[in-house]
């Protein structure tokens, strides 16, 4: 509050510069960019967006030296005047801007001005936003307006999310763009143009798009395009704790190739290396309890990738990327699992350590051939093949309400995996003579082989009930295989500029195979020789679809919208071989689907996105035929041959604006989900707490989520605030069966959260964050009438830079989960410090203490329609690292210079 009060009483004294930008006949321009730089070094002062009236106004610093006011829109000649004497407001009246009498793209793009808004794309001026040296490119986002990036590298612009993450254009390693985040050099970038996602035929149609996400390009200044950098790692610490990684990355112009490495036993799957909080691995404090990965445990990793991008021949973008993990991941859990009954209630406790070694192979080739400014191919093939070898003892005992022992379980198995994929696609796009006419053709191939072979010995001892102890010492092989091809066609004929008809239809062939085969160990006999027939089976799947779609698409001046409706024709062929019985299913669904996209531009910052679709899912063939699988000893599943698809009707809304006056923003979105018919498990218990489950169709089940974000930022001289706050609420409605009779539950869940961020010019910045989540479900015709749990995190992060070539950081929270049970701890502390100092251009050396405290955890509380489930599993404590970091690169400008040489 002082510091806004001091912000309060300086905005007085600044001058304002005001005014009003028109076209020539004096029709006003919107979202043009206005502002403010100083004439020696061109750097940009300050800078507004005009509203949807043309308004403006800038506020600049008081001074008497002279600047130069810009003014730049699409479309339009650039205004320029000089502003002198910045002692008082100043209005400038109406400014008419000169319309290009040919608009050339190449022109715009080399405008320098700090925002530009297009239709469906805002560009940033990477040059226009000061950095502190030596900044990564996820530094320079977080000074775009409306940009968050989150502890987990998650970004979002003007509350759409990220999908992808391109280089010019292009992946750089991965479509989440995590490793261009933190290694890409800011001073690389000269453009960050944000634009709504669009698929390959959008792009290559101008369509419009149709997803909720938006693609980030980060463009590379054509005079740093080529050169070399890099940066290599090396870390060792207490509890032999060690991290390692490097990254070198080599560009000439379009061509580019890299290549990384990394090694750690501290939980960090992704690639990081930054002066704060890098390779942090185990869980930031983001109100995870802890645990930054899912399923939690303590993770070795090693991992090797080269990438390699580059235009072969003219029109021929490729991009070739294969990398090698290597994994090994220890993972210990308890875990207390309460089943609710019509009556009574069922408490299991359970124990597991599992030991997981798993080597990755992933190579992926992709080839984007213009043949003509009217064809288009684009083919991208990926292989995956892995071998993971598993060990894991498992250990768990059954109690009813009366707290009697119904049955115990233990069991030491091992599985070794071997599994390959291979997934094609090949897309052909044909833009006719005729605008807005069109012809794509697509081909996917989906293909699977998974083996296993595993050694099961178990013991299932029930103490009550008439069934017998079920003990097992077998070798267990299995083949797994899946086949799918997909087509698609689409045609659109336009009917006018605005209106276009639009055909489609797409085909599916899938074929699985499940062969399942259990031998019994015979006696002493170290040869599993015996076959058992109840633990063996053989199944099979067939799917053909055919999904023609008809529709239209219209086009206004401010509004999309397109309608597409079809029917889905889908015949199933399900077989099972099963104790030398053959089971035969054929089952044939006729499924009438339908899509509406509605976009409208309230401003050209202010948007409103409708969408509805009908939607199915059609049973699997385990759960049609009427076949006991009996590979768990505490559950006897079996198919149910006259359950229908699931057909479902979901419905989304999201309206957004970003004013980029005022540098704030919010979002608020809306979906449902409404079930005509949803296939759930219906589920019986016996006297023994054997399970026998089977599955069935429930009608009018839903779920509804509607949530909102707002963020504002503020910017005066060398202090900067920034507030941010969300809210969400979920209500689901859900039906099923226990023990033959039907419940209902009734789930709500409210997470409301506040962050509050202050930097002072190149010297400290501040976060202070709170997250609150509140969970209850009530429940009919089940024991448990309601259930409910809180959880509170509060985090801060603190980040001093000075005095200068240090780097001071702390990160700080605690979490407390009100209603976990039994054993496990409340709440806990998570205090994370790094001392970073760079001692040369290139070399920085660092200590960070994760856990200073000693106090994390992975508790966690997970409630079910059926279940209130209490989990802990291992996670990293303390630790202290010492790591040396050097860094480098060489950029030649031209033949005879080079720039940012070290």
């Amino acid at each position: 509050m002082f510091f806004l009060c001091t912000l309060s009483s300086s905005a007085q004294k600044n001058p304002v510069i005001s005014g009003k930008i028109a076209a020539e006949k004096d029709s006003p321009i919107e979202a043009a960019t206005i502002y403010l730089i100083h004439p020696k070094d061109s750097s940009v002062e300050a800078y507004t967006l005009s509203d949807k009236n043309g308004l403006f106004k800038l506020e600049i610093k008081a001074g008497s030296q002279n600047s130069i006011l810009k003014i730049a829109a699409e479309g339009y000649l650039e205004f320029s005047d000089t502003i002198e004497k910045r002692t008082q407001n100043m209005d400038l009246g109406i400014i008419r801007l000169m319309k290009y009498d040919i608009e050339l793209n190449e022109v715009i793009i080399k405008n320098e001005a700090p925002i530009r808004i297009k239709k469906d794309t805002i560009e940033f001026n990477a040059s226009s936003f000061k950095l502190r040296p030596d900044s990564n490119v996820e530094a320079l986002l977080k000074e775009l307006p409306g940009v968050t990036v989150d502890s987990d590298k998650k970004i979002t612009v003007n509350g759409k999310k990220v999908s992808q993450v391109l280089v010019n254009g292009r992946p750089f390693f991965d479509a989440d763009g995590k490793i261009a985040l933190q290694n890409l050099p800011a001073e690389l970038i000269n453009k960050v143009q944000v634009s709504d996602f669009k698929t390959k035929e959008q792009e290559f149609t101008k369509q419009a798009s149709t997803s909720e996400d938006v693609s980030l390009n980060l463009t590379i200044d054509k005079e740093k395009n080529k050169g070399l950098f890099g940066k290599v790692m090396g870390g060792y610490g207490s509890s032999e704790r060690y991290e390692s990684s490097a990254l070198v990355s080599y560009f000439n112009d379009k061509k580019r190739v890299s290549f990384l490495a990394s090694s750690n036993n501290i939980n960090a799957s992704g690639f990081s290396v930054s002066e704060i909080f890098d390779a942090m691995g185990g869980g930031r404090n983001n109100g995870s309890g802890g645990v930054s990965r899912s399923g939690g445990g303590i993770m070795k990793s090693n991992m090797i990738g080269v990438n390699y991008n580059d235009e072969w021949f003219k029109g021929a973008n490729t991009d070739l990327n294969y990398n090698f993990t290597n994994s090994n991941l220890n993972n210990t859990n308890k875990t207390s699992e309460l089943t609710l009954l019509p009556t009574g209630s069922l408490l299991a406790e359970s124990s597991s350590k599992n030991d997981q070694d798993t080597n990755k192979h992933n190579a992926y080739f992709y080839l984007d051939y213009i043949i003509s400014p009217s064809i288009k191919i684009v083919i991208s093939p990926v292989i995956d093949a892995g071998k993971s070898k598993a060990a894991n003892n498992f250990d768990s005992k059954t109690w009813d309400e009366n707290n009697q022992l119904i049955n115990s379980s233990n069991s030491f198995n091992t599985t070794e995996t071997n599994n390959t994929n291979f997934r094609n696609d090949i897309r052909f796009l044909l833009d006719t003579k005729k605008e807005g006419r069109y012809f794509t053709l697509s081909l996917q191939n989906d293909n699977s082989r998974n083996d296993s072979d595993s050694r099961v010995n178990s013991a299932t001892v029930f103490a009550q009930g008439t069934n017998p102890d079920d003990l097992r010492n077998q070798n267990v092989v299995q083949k797994n295989e899946r086949d799918k091809y997909t087509g698609d066609f689409q045609y659109r004929e336009p009917v006018s500029k605005s209106l276009n008809l639009a055909f489609s239809v797409s085909t599916d062939l899938e074929k699985r195979t499940d062969d399942k085969k259990t031998f019994d160990r015979n006696g002493n006999n170290p040869e599993y020789d015996i076959f058992n027939e109840s633990l063996s089976n053989f199944s099979s799947f067939t799917s053909f679809q055919v999904n023609p779609k008809v529709g239209f698409s219209a086009e206004g001046k401010k509004f999309e919208l397109m309608v597409y409706t079809g029917t889905s024709v889908i015949k199933t062929e399900n077989h099972a071989l099963y104790l030398k019985e053959t089971t035969d299913l054929d089952k044939n669904y006729f499924i009438p689907n339908g899509t509406i996209h509605f976009n409208y531009k309230l401003t050209k910052s202010k948007n409103l996105r409708m969408a509805y679709e009908r939607k199915f899912t059609i049973p699997a063939e385990n759960q049609v035929l009427a076949v006991a699988n009996l590979d768990n000893p505490l559950i006897v599943i079996t198919g149910n041959p006259n359950l229908k698809a699931s057909t479902f009707h979901y419905l989304q809304g999201t309206l957004m604006d970003f004013n980029f006056q005022t540098n704030s923003g919010y979002h608020i979105r809306f979906n449902s989900t409404y079930f005509d018919s949803q296939i759930v498990r219906a589920s019986a218990y016996n006297n023994s707490g054997k399970q026998i489950s089977t599955f069935d169709n429930v009608e009018g089940t839903y779920n509804i989520l509607l949530g909102g974000e707002w963020n504002k930022t503020i910017k005066k001289e060398a202090n900067s605030f920034k507030f941010r706050f969300n809210i969400n609420g979920n209500y689901n409605f859900d039906k099923g069966f226990t023990n033959g009779q039907p419940y209902e539950a009734k789930a709500f869940r409210f997470t409301p959260g506040l962050l509050f961020a202050y930097g002072y010019g190149e010297l400290v910045d501040i976060k202070p964050s709170y997250n609150f989540s509140y969970n209850d479900i009530r429940y009919n015709n089940i024991s448990l009438s309601s259930t409910s749990n809180t959880i509170h995190n509060f985090n801060i992060e603190m980040t001093s830079f000075w005095p200068k070539d240090w780097v001071f950081g702390n990160d700080f929270g605690y979490t407390y989960n009100s209603n976990i049970s039994g054993p496990y701890k409340k709440d806990f502390y998570l205090w994370n410090t790094s001392l970073s100092y760079k001692f040369s251009k290139q070399f920085a050396l660092k200590i960070k203490v994760y856990d200073l405290l000693n106090q994390n955890q992975s508790a966690s509380r997970t409630i079910t329609p059926t279940s209130v489930i209490d989990s802990e599993s291992n996670v990293l404590k303390r630790y202290a690292m010492f790591s040396l970091l050097y860094k480098f690169q060489n950029f030649k400008t031209d033949e005879n210079s080079i720039y940012g040489v070290y």
